[in-house]
């Protein structure tokens, strides 16, 4: 019987609410010692605001490998040879005040032409290129009637030694358009923001008019000076072009590459340049070959002018430095 008092104390015990006088149905507190666990939010409850606005961090973009063909880091030097073809113009221009004809056309073959550049990687594919490149040529024409050349007139059937010289320095930023990201693609096509000096320089002479006379002594004219039949001027300008360039990887070390720019003022001046080149890389070096096509116009309202295309087949030999 005792046994039994026992178990009957123990389950009442258990049995017995925490704190008889909390309200029913609450639940008794935890230990002291155990830390509270927060009740569940319930499912249809909204947020908690926290007087800040939410930001969603957009997700990442796509990473594309940026792949650098040789030549599009480090810089690099060229010299080059060309052998022009063309023979330029001179006339006069609206400024001249002359009635004579002064229209003639240089003569002679275009002798050897140099070329040079230097070129800059300037990250992303794009570069800065200062270049420029040189050609001469000197020869004989009989004018037909009474020309006035740089100030000089020559009689008609007159013996006319004419010598010209072509300058041209050109400063260059090469800006990639497409495509970007350029990943592994092997085509680049890029947009020209050039600068450009070009100088024409022109002489002129009758070499088979006597300057002495039956005895050695200099002719002198009527104002006492001496005779001279030369003449020679600049024809120069500065003037911005603009234009498209292409290059095609076709391998690894093999590069297609063409350029065109060009630029006018009406009624002034003209110039355009435009060429197209295949290089073969090896080493630090590459060779290319190709052809280039140039066209000028100097002003037209000053006293004389010059205008002239010439075709230009020629070689180049870069070293990069990687």
């Amino acid at each position: 019987m005792a046994l039994v008092c026992v178990l009957l104390l123990a389950c009442w015990a258990q049995a017995r609410p925490a704190d008889p006088g909390a309200p029913a149905g609450t639940a008794a507190a935890p230990p002291a010692d155990q830390p509270a666990v927060p009740a569940a939010p319930a499912d249809n409850q909204p947020p908690v605001q926290t007087g800040q606005p939410t930001i969603t961090a957009p997700p990442e973009l796509p990473k594309y490998p940026d792949v650098q063909m040789p030549g599009e880091t480090g810089f690099w030097i060229g010299l080059g040879l060309s052998k022009p073809t063309g023979n330029p113009i001179f006339d006069k221009g609206r400024s001249s005040g002359y009635t004579t004809s002064s229209l003639i056309t240089m003569q002679g073959r275009p002798k050897m032409g140099e070329s040079g550049e230097i070129g800059f990687a300037l990250g992303a594919h794009d570069v800065l290129v200062f270049s420029g490149f040189s050609t001469r040529q000197a020869g004989n024409i009989t004018v037909p009637v009474e020309t006035v050349l740089q100030g000089e007139t020559y009689n008609q059937g007159v013996l006319v030694s004419t010598n010209y010289e072509l300058k041209d320095a050109k400063l260059s930023f090469e800006y990639l358009m497409w495509p970007y990201p350029v990943g592994s693609h092997h085509f680049r096509l890029k947009t020209l923001w050039q600068v450009q000096y070009v100088d024409t320089l022109t002489g002129f002479d009758a070499p088979l008019l006597p300057v002495t006379t039956s005895s050695g002594s200099a002719l002198l004219n009527s104002s006492g000076q001496v005779v001279s039949y030369h003449a020679s001027g600049s024809h120069w300008l500065i003037t911005p072009t603009f234009g498209l360039g292409a290059t095609e990887y076709l391998a690894k070390f093999v590069r297609l590459e063409l350029n065109a720019s060009a630029f006018a003022v009406p009624r002034h001046w003209t110039i355009w340049d435009t060429g197209g080149s295949l290089n073969f890389r090896f080493g630090h070096f590459e060779l290319g070959g190709g052809v280039r096509a140039f066209h000028i116009k100097t002003s037209t309202k000053s006293s004389y002018y010059v205008r002239g295309n010439m075709f230009v087949p020629q070689v180049e030999l870069r070293w990069y430095l990687k």
